[in-house]
């Protein structure tokens, strides 16, 4: 494995310095006790009004044909490296609250459980690799979403790889540096992209 630990400007945790998404996976089965601890942290994300909107569609390599359903909807610069990676995630956003009206924190809410779900799959030695690079029709249709849910990001999930086993320019990316704008640049403070005196 590549370990990449972010080069922060401030102290963070840990966990979070060593998050990142590599394409090179192990071939080797997630166990189940494992996949059930991402769900279960994808569980407790916060959600606005505890609306929870977030489903996963799953995939694993034991079962040939759901895994297939979702990896034919990837974009084929995807399929080149997820192939390797022993389970597929679809995240979907239900769109409406249960009284009929628009919930548009429904994305946001989906992403925060994703992010859970990637945190805990830190936790346990795994990595994954968020997309959106997929065919988002195809996928509604093949899976058979409903019209009031919203096919969000597409996740490779497993246990780090040999980014030798990528190709040139995949392996390139894979061993280049992280980077992030600074700090400065998303944070302002009450008036738009005026700086936060906390920060200078």
């Amino acid at each position: 494995m590549t370990d990449k630990p972010a080069d922060t400007q401030y102290p963070i945790h840990e966990l979070l310095r060593q998050r990142w998404s590599p394409r090179a996976f192990e071939d080797r089965s997630i166990e189940p006790e494992k996949l059930r601890s991402l769900f279960e942290a994808a569980r407790w994300a916060p959600s606005s009004n505890n609306q929870q909107p977030w489903r996963f569609l799953v995939a694993t390599k034991e079962n040939k044909a759901e895994y297939d359903r979702l990896f034919n909807c990837l974009v084929d610069a995807n399929q080149k490296w997820a192939r390797r990676a022993p389970v597929l995630l679809l995240s979907v956003a239900e769109l409406q609250f249960e009284d009929g009206s628009q919930n548009r924190h429904a994305l946001h809410d989906t992403g925060m459980a994703a992010e859970n779900l990637v945190i805990q799959a830190t936790v346990l030695g795994l990595v994954a690799h968020q997309m959106a690079g997929f065919r988002i029709d195809q996928a509604r249709a093949d899976c058979q979403i409903p019209h009031d849910y919203e096919p969000v990001a597409m996740i490779a999930i497993g246990y780090p790889g040999d980014p030798s086993l990528l190709s040139d320019h995949l392996r390139a990316r894979e061993l280049q540096p992280r980077t992030r704008k600074p700090v400065t640049e998303f944070v302002y403070s009450t008036t738009w992209e005026q700086p936060l005196p906390l920060l200078k």
